[in-house]
């Protein structure tokens, strides 16, 4: 095939600064005006760094399964190694093999499983807080039931002073990401006196503190318990991270007998990673679920006739156990749409190592290639009418008949999220406790704008008033 120029901007970027589709802090501006203008791939320059957008599945998957060993973190997640280390999400191959490796019994299916009770309960704890025609931000609400669900998951813990302590430190340097991603080489400089620097040092020292100090108090409890003849493993999947082993091989790839198990600062950058990619994201994808079914009731009505048919109404109605989630199909179709028009997780990178071909383009070694969940989601050409919020976008059938990187929440290839199936289960058990009881109505108190951070938050705050079905 004919190689073919990269088509894109002329320019670098900050020569359009001034122009309306240039905003820092918003690159999914950028992103739509590459797209609108010059199709599926398109190219600029930033800081002399060439950067490839790319919106095409074909292409995407390249990046992702057949040509990933081309390919490392780029270096918006590289900068995340200042507060996650060497954690699934930042670490490259081989550390993150062998972690993903030894993680991979803490999200094995039945490990997950176990954890359907807790989360019937605890959102059946949030809905029955509720009183009829209280008005709430819902993005708030869905923030402190997935803060409970974590801290009991991966704590075994109560949402107490340490958890808070943590989710306070993470949301203090989430604010200080553009700072952090903007700030040239600011790995070489983090000994400085500058306000934003000094502020991160800060609380990542306190949320390193916390951290460690859980780490160690699991492993005092484990080894008590195993000194006096106890089960050492308490349910959590932090328990499950320290008492993982990875089995040695030798030079020729044979098992040697021994094994070896994460260090404390590795269980750390773990810990800190599954806390973000499983509070966060599954908070602000039911924060968006909850906006589009108050606008789209046609849709909320099939998803409550479904939770009425599994789960009973009246007297009758019970609530969900694990035995019921393959039954709650709809509902699960209604939080993958959710995800399609708002991905929490709205974009990805890599960077690649060498000259690598895709179709008929040349990617030039140490390129920054971006692909937009985002924007993919709301592709016509993969989605018709792509703004109209409709579930049935994801029966089995319509799946089997789309590209499977024309939807990828939770990534693809060797580094596709370890904690997804956690994800769907949280998500849809969660909406079915809630929707069993109530229904929710947008309040149009702030506007509704996407705010394109680590993840995809509401900008505002999005009020809903609570009806009791």
């Amino acid at each position: 095939m004919e190689s073919r120029p990269l088509p894109g901007l002329r320019f670098s970027l900050p020569f359009y600064s001034f122009k309306p589709w240039v905003k820092m802090g918003d690159p999914i501006r950028l992103f739509v005006h590459l797209k609108k203008t010059f199709g599926n791939v398109a190219h600029y320059k930033f800081m002399g760094t060439p950067i490839v957008f790319i919106n095409e599945p074909d292409y995407i998957r390249e990046i992702l399964v057949t040509q990933a060993s081309a390919f490392v973190k780029e270096r918006t997640v590289r900068r995340m190694k200042l507060l996650l280390g060497e954690g699934l999400i930042t670490s490259d191959d081989p550390i993150h093999i062998r972690q993903r490796r030894i993680a991979a019994p803490a999200f094995h299916r039945q490990r997950i499983a176990a954890y359907a009770d807790q989360i019937v309960a605890i959102a059946a704890h949030q809905r029955d807080r509720w009183q009829p025609g209280a008005t709430f931000d819902i993005a708030a609400s869905s923030m402190a039931l997935s803060l409970e669900i974590v801290a009991r998951t991966l704590f075994d813990t109560e949402v107490d002073a340490d958890i808070r302590s943590i989710n306070d430190e993470v949301n203090a340097i989430m604010a200080l990401y553009n700072f952090i991603v903007a700030f040239p080489k600011i790995e070489q400089f983090m000994f400085l006196p500058v306000p934003g620097i000094v502020k991160f040092r800060r609380s990542k020292r306190r949320l390193d503190a916390v951290v460690e100090r859980l780490i160690r108090e699991h492993r005092e409890y484990s080894a008590q318990a195993t000194a006096e003849g106890r089960e050492p493993d308490r349910g959590d999947l932090l328990s499950m991270l320290l008492s993982s082993r990875d089995e040695l091989l030798d030079d020729n790839g044979n098992p040697t007998g021994e094994s070896v198990g994460m260090s404390d600062s590795q269980v750390r950058d773990e810990v800190l990673t599954i806390f973000l990619a499983g509070y966060e994201t599954v908070a602000n994808a039911l924060t968006w679920t909850w906006y589009l079914l108050s606008q789209n009731p046609e849709a909320e009505a099939k998803m409550h006739a479904e939770l009425d048919a599994v789960l009973g109404t009246g007297d009758a109605q019970r609530l969900p156990t694990l035995a019921d989630y393959p039954q709650l199909r709809y509902t699960e179709q209604v939080f993958a749409e959710s995800m399609r028009l708002y991905p929490p997780a709205w974009a990805m990178g890599r960077m690649s190592t060498r000259e690598i071909t895709l179709g008929p383009y040349t990617i030039p070694a140490g390129a920054h290639v971006f692909f937009s969940q985002y924007l993919m989601g709301r592709d016509p050409d993969h989605f018709p009418d792509p703004e109209r919020f409709d579930p049935d976008r994801f029966t089995p059938e319509a799946k089997a008949a789309r590209h499977k990187y024309a939807y990828f929440p939770f990534g693809g290839g060797s580094r596709q999220c370890i904690g997804e199936s956690f994800a769907w289960m949280e998500g849809t058990l969660s909406l079915a406790v809630i929707a069993q009881r109530w229904r929710l109505r947008f309040v149009p108190t702030y506007p509704v704008e996407v705010q394109p951070k680590i993840t995809l938050r509401p900008k505002y705050p999005m009020m809903m008033q609570a009806t009791q079905r």
